[in-house]
């Protein structure tokens, strides 16, 4: 059977690849150079220059179940395989199923009839079974009597229409899912941030009402492009996380090329309509973009300026939203926001160090955080959730409030509400009962629903 797209849901070469430009990007440098001397050494390159995950790849469940169910019945089974056969012995070693693999060297790239030709030499001639997914598999499954896809592709498909597999093998979810769970549409609610100036100015009206949806949606489709290249340099810690493994490209459920595509086309949909956009719309949201990125690709390595660049991307929100409605943002909301949003980013970094101190799991994601950091990580979180606090209140007693608020009183009774609900999410992280992302769980809580309404009743009815 073939490896990449069959065994595996995903190419090991990509793989490799995005895990060079995260953990050594200066070998990018040295691709072009091994591409001219042909595509066996490229893969030989590649292969030395990282070590993949093999133990967390994203095999095909049921292509396994069934291998390994033939192999209990005394069949041979072969790793046939265009990845460098270096890879493919360390993915046949982890498996131990496998009777010999045969795979490119930095000459040969073994796919195709190149493949074909080497199982013939390496069988004697003998009758084989086929299990491939793409269209280069073509030659071996014409060739054996029993051919069997796994995962077959589009190409596949529309090639091989008089092909009759003897056995599919199916390990991969619906399309639409995988593309909204890779977009985190639920994270889209982030954005929500861009109507908070607008809000807070009391000066609501049509026009400002549009540019402000407008803003959203440009935020909203540079965000889930932003998502996506950090999902893709993020691959291979993803895989080794009990939750995060079930991410679409880290699971195989889309493939890198996919993610990429898709990434452009956001990023060319948000950054096109932000031109249009009214003030310094356009320019915060290229801020937003750089900031994101350089924290996908590097900042996110230091600890502590993690938690800053995160808590720096909730304000250039409030600061796009400002610009897009000629809306300046008080003194009072910048620190305000501050404070909150710090507290929110570390209560994500706690909760996911909480998550692997619950299950004897040590850090190996490169976040610059150990177990031991876990109790002062909670010490600045509190402290800064409560300076939100304090600041709001000192704001909602002060002169300003009495030019916005008909009964300004009424507010107060947002103070316990905001306690309650920083609390909360604070004592649930200490429990191991977050989910890393605070905004992700707070849309899933009724409780903390039922405080956002709370507070904006508050909020209505104070005005």
């Amino acid at each position: 059977m073939d490896l990449d797209g069959t065994l595996v849901k995903t190419d090991t070469l990509v793989d490799s690849l995005l895990a060079l430009a995260r953990t050594r990007p200066g070998q990018l440098l040295k691709l072009p150079g091994r591409l001219l001397q042909g595509k066996a050494a490229f893969k030989a390159f590649v292969t030395q220059s990282v070590s993949l995950d093999v133990a967390h790849l994203p095999y095909n469940r049921m292509l396994l179940r069934f291998l390994r169910d033939e192999q209990a019945r005394g069949r041979d089974l072969y790793l046939a395989t265009g990845a460098d056969a270096a890879l493919a012995r360390r993915v046949a070693d982890h498996l131990g199923i496998f009777a010999d693999v045969l795979g490119s060297n930095a000459v040969t790239n073994l796919t195709g009839r190149n493949k074909l030709a080497g199982l013939r030499n390496r069988l004697n001639s003998a009758v084989f079974d086929y299990i491939g997914n793409d269209t280069p598999d073509l030659p071996l499954l014409a060739e054996a009597p029993e051919a069997m896809l796994a995962n077959p592709s589009l190409r596949l498909r529309l090639n091989a229409r008089g092909l009759h597999p003897a056995r599919l093998f199916l390990d991969r979810r619906p399309l639409l899912h995988s593309l909204l769970k890779a977009a985190r549409v639920e994270q889209w609610a982030k954005n929500l941030l861009i109507f908070v100036p607008l809000l807070c100015s009391h000066a609501l009206s049509a026009g400002k009402l549009l540019a402000a949806l407008a803003a959203f949606g440009c935020f909203s489709f540079v965000a889930s492009s932003a998502y996506i290249v950090n999902d893709l340099l993020d691959i291979e810690a993803d895989r080794r996380h009990p939750g995060k493994c079930k991410r679409p490209f880290a699971a195989g459920d889309l493939s890198p090329f996919a993610g990429i595509s898709i990434a452009a086309l956001f990023l060319c949909m948000g950054l096109t309509g932000a031109r249009l956009l009214p003030g310094q719309f356009f320019f915060w949201l290229l801020v937003y973009l750089g900031t994101t990125l350089a924290y996908s690709w590097y900042l996110k390595r230091f600890a502590l300026v993690d938690v800053l660049a995160l808590s720096g991307l909730y304000i250039l929100r409030l600061l796009a939203g400002g610009s897009v409605t000629n809306t300046p943002i008080s003194h009072w909301l910048a620190g305000f926001s501050m404070f909150l949003f710090l507290s929110l980013a570390l209560v994500k970094r706690f909760a996911e160090l909480e998550n692997l101190r619950a299950s004897n799991a040590t850090p190996k994601n490169g976040r610059g955080y150990i177990l031991a950091d876990l109790d002062q990580l909670r010490s600045f979180g509190t402290a800064s959730a409560y300076a939100a606090v304090v600041v709001f209140a000192i704001y909602i007693t002060g002169p300003d409030v009495i030019k916005l608020y008909r009964t300004p009183q009424l507010l107060l009774l947002s103070l316990p509400l905001m306690i309650l609900w920083l609390s909360r999410i604070w004592l649930f992280a200490s429990r191991g009962q977050l989910d890393e992302d605070p905004v992700a769980f707070a849309l899933k809580d009724s409780v903390s629903v039922a405080i956002g309404i709370a507070v904006v009743i508050v909020a209505l009815l104070a005005v």
